[in-house]
């Protein structure tokens, strides 16, 4: 069974840091891409950010490019995404997900398996 379990969520003030955590079967992980999206109450699912399945490729939503940072580390099967100069529009329910494929998407479509979520919160 696919499991993906995120961490790392919680209350900050807006300019502050954050630093979420993915972790993940061996299995569930290696050669595949992995995304983080966002969802904020009334709104869609969007894409925050992803890797590629060896961290040489990411790319990052207009929104947070320049604050936010995508890393993995295949030996510990765990994906992070830090979260700087926060914003109060950067409050949302954070999820990862694991594509079907090893190369770095933004499309939600192609993404297979997804965490629970972490909850983000960003007081102004």
């Amino acid at each position: 069974q696919v499991r993906l379990v995120e961490s790392g969520g919680g209350l900050v003030q807006a300019g502050g840091s954050l630093r979420l955590s993915c972790a993940a079967s061996e299995r569930t992980f290696n050669g595949y891409a992995l995304g983080w999206f966002r969802q904020a109450p009334g709104k869609e699912r969007e894409f925050v950010a992803t890797t590629n399945w060896d961290g040489t490729n990411t790319d990052y939503a207009p929104s947070v490019k320049g604050r936010f940072t995508i890393s993995r580390d295949n030996a510990k099967n765990t994906v992070l995404l830090q979260m700087n100069s926060l914003k109060p529009e950067d409050t949302a329910v954070y999820y990862c997900a694991r594509t079907r494929a090893s190369w770095a998407s933004h499309d939600l479509s192609e993404y297979l398996y997804w965490g629970q979520g972490t909850q983000v919160t960003v007081s102004s």
